[in-house]
């Protein structure tokens, strides 16, 4: 419970860092704030930088009564393409893209987080498109059957970066592409680039 209550989002935000790379809708350059699983008691951290204009997301992921970590950076103007191009250089992890329109929201909220899984490989540059048809509505971290919506691109206000006890669809993220259950482990994902596509 001290763990919980210690977490503060508002700070998160304002310790923002903005990527002079990496920018979305019409915002100059996208500003990237933390959001983990201390904001529900868990223990994962999260480190990001922006040294160079990229985003290096990186930290522990302690699955010991959490397990999730992510990266989210607020823009403005919505979305006019069809796909979000990322490229990125992993440690092997499959990690999570997330969208939402910055509305919140959680289980009895209309504002899902609209995801899509993010498979790395070690060490590798990889550049991906990712169509926004593909995007799996989310509660909780959850997959879920009960928004009946889809995806509205203008609507769209925020990117982000999860690495996430489970998949876009809801199945767990296996261990070898996540962090072994009962353990903590760290990761790195640079993102180099994101873009409409």
């Amino acid at each position: 419970m001290r763990t919980m209550m210690a977490y503060s989002q508002a700070q998160n935000r304002r310790d923002a860092v903005a990527s002079a790379k990496l920018r979305l809708g019409s915002t100059e350059a996208l500003k990237w704030y933390r959001l983990d699983d201390g904001v529900m008691g868990g223990r994962s951290s999260t480190e990001h930088t922006t040294e160079g204009g990229a985003l290096t997301f990186a930290g522990m992921l302690d699955t010991r009564g959490g397990g999730f970590t992510s990266v989210r950076a607020d823009f403005a103007g919505g979305l006019k393409g069809d796909a979000l191009r990322v490229r990125v250089r992993g440690d092997g992890k499959t990690y999570k893209v997330l969208l939402t329109n910055g509305q919140g929201g959680g289980p009895w909220s209309n504002n899902p987080s609209w995801q899509h899984d993010l498979p790395t490989a070690l060490g590798e540059e990889q550049s991906v498109v990712l169509p926004l048809s593909d995007f799996v509505p989310s509660f909780g971290g959850q997959a879920t059957r009960r928004h009946t919506g889809s995806l509205v691109a203008t609507d769209m206000a925020q990117v982000g970066f999860m690495l996430s006890l489970y998949l876009s669809d809801g199945s767990p993220n296996p261990e070898k592409t996540f962090v072994p259950k009962g353990t903590a482990a760290g990761f790195r994902l640079e993102v180099l680039g994101v873009e409409e596509a």
